[in-house]
């Protein structure tokens, strides 16, 4: 993820873009870790009521030494186990796409069963006519040349096929033999009556044990389609841990530093922390509803450069003994949720673009594409019926001129009640006087807090700071005025 400062100097305003404070820690010592002041600004920012939330985390250490080696093994580790568990995901997934294939095909047969028993005549004959062609291609022409197509091809009986297919009992076949009956003429003579009668009685089983036995197997096959998907979750859930830790001790952010050498043994670390906390309206405008919250914003970014040494303890375990340099930056901002959210997003874009974005569901990716067959096939009638009435609801409900046109509204032409939505800097509407002076109020409070922060820490750990009056000592005066220039809030509060 990109860093959060560069994008806000990018998209916030101009007016506002400038930090409200910035202070700056360096310091170099052999016993220095990184872990132990990550977690006492974390400990202690949150324990002040702020939302914090990591934006930055990458590491890297030099071929060279023993922690390269330890964290290659891991993430080899993580990677052929989850390599192992997506063989038998992907396996899966085979088995669904077949599953779905045959249930469509036994849908399509039984179609024609329905339709075969339909009240509706029309129905009910080209029902019929289908399941002979099936019969007749699949069944009876298992009998080589005495099958009805073969006989009707090689041996004469050009007839024989034409009464099969009008025939539906053996009362039809009797009748199209009698020369007096409905048909006239006679339309088959006795020995293609002969043949035709025990096939058609051979077809009318066929129709009553296959209709049974695809009906059962419909209902297995959509049964056993449940289960293949819930394994594929199953599986996802399983693979997921492997894969993302993996990809957490991939090792990155520090490619053209100079100070990563190959034949040394060093490690570097870059982490980023941002906190939030919204801020209320002054008591003079405590009636005024505001229509979007402004928020204290502070940047806490830490970089370190260190020192790896394997050591053996006198247990006899091995450790690693670390020591370097840390650079530790502070930084204060006051922002809106109009600004905080089209900075998130430019962050989000900034994820999307990059090539090697990981994603671990893969499963989640399989099943969205069959969603809309998944979702046929494992609802019951019942909800199927009430799904397609709310789809046609919906789309009685649009109006398509609406909608073609509401392509080209901007944000300011959104409907009562709706929320905006922004798509750059021109879509935020400036500051009016109420809000200047919440924004002020929000960057008073971020400063006073940043400071606190910056030099609570130096206090604790034993370093160097100032005095408590007089550096330290806001005035008051200026931070009451809504127009006051934001970085003047804070008199002489730059430090490093």
């Amino acid at each position: 993820m990109g860093d959060i400062r560069d994008v806000i100097e990018k998209i916030v305003p101009k007016k506002w873009n400038r930090t409200v404070s910035s202070y700056k820690i360096t310091f170099d010592s052999q016993q220095a870790q990184l872990e132990p002041i990550y977690y006492w600004l974390l400990d202690f920012i949150q324990d002040m009521g702020w939302d914090m939330e990591k934006l930055i985390d990458n590491f890297t250490a030099s071929p060279g030494s023993g922690q390269f080696s330890e964290i290659s093994m891991k993430a080899t580790k993580m990677q052929e186990e989850g390599m192992k568990i997506l063989g038998g995901l992907n396996q899966v997934v085979k088995s669904v796409l077949n599953l779905i294939y045959d249930l469509k095909e036994f849908e399509m047969r039984l179609a024609h069963y329905d339709d075969a028993w339909a009240s509706d005549n029309v129905k009910k004959e080209a029902g019929m006519l289908a399941l002979k062609q099936i019969w007749l291609d699949n069944v009876d022409l298992k009998k080589g040349r005495g099958s009805i197509h073969q006989m009707a091809a090689e041996m004469g009986f050009t007839t024989i096929r034409e009464a099969f297919m009008v025939a539906n009992s053996v009362e039809d076949l009797k009748k199209m033999n009698d020369k007096e009956g409905e048909y006239g003429g006679g339309i088959i003579n006795e020995q293609v009556m002969r043949i035709l009668i025990p096939r058609m009685s051979e077809f009318l089983k066929w129709i009553d044990y296959s209709e049974k036995e695809l009906r059962k197997r419909f209902r297995i096959e959509k049964n056993y389609l449940k289960s293949q998907v819930e394994t594929i979750k199953l599986y996802s859930a399983w693979m997921k841990p492997y894969l993302k830790a993996a990809e957490n001790l991939k090792q990155e952010g520090f490619e053209k530093n100079a100070a990563l050498v190959n034949a040394f043994s060093t490690s570097m670390f870059e982490l980023q922390l941002f906190g939030k906390k919204k801020v209320g309206v002054p008591g003079k405008f405590k009636d005024y509803n505001l229509k979007r919250n402004y928020n204290q914003c502070i940047v806490i970014g830490l970089k370190y450069r260190g020192h790896v040494s394997q050591r053996m303890t006198q247990k006899g375990d091995y450790g690693f003994a670390m020591g370097g340099r840390i650079d530790m930056t502070f930084d204060s901002y006051a922002l809106n949720d109009e600004e905080l959210g089209l900075v998130r997003k430019e962050l989000d874009n900034d994820d999307v673009s990059d090539s090697l974005a990981f994603s671990a569901d893969v499963a989640g990716g399989a099943l969205e594409e069959l969603k809309e067959d998944l979702d046929y096939f494992l609802k019951g009638d019942e909800e199927k019926k009430r799904v397609k009435e709310e789809i046609v609801k919906d789309v009685d409900d649009i109006n398509p001129f609406a909608a073609l046109f509401g392509l080209f509204k901007t944000g300011e032409n959104t409907k009562k009640g709706e929320k905006k939505i922004i798509g750059g800097v021109k879509d935020i509407k400036k500051d009016n006087f109420v809000e200047k002076a919440v924004r002020a109020e929000a960057a008073n409070a971020a400063g006073a807090t940043l400071y606190a922060v910056y030099d609570i820490y130096k206090k604790a750990h034993g370093m160097a700071s100032a005095p408590n009056e007089g550096f330290d000592k806001v005035d008051e005066s200026m931070a009451k005025e809504p127009r006051v220039k934001l970085g003047d809030v804070f008199k002489g509060q730059s430090g490093s």
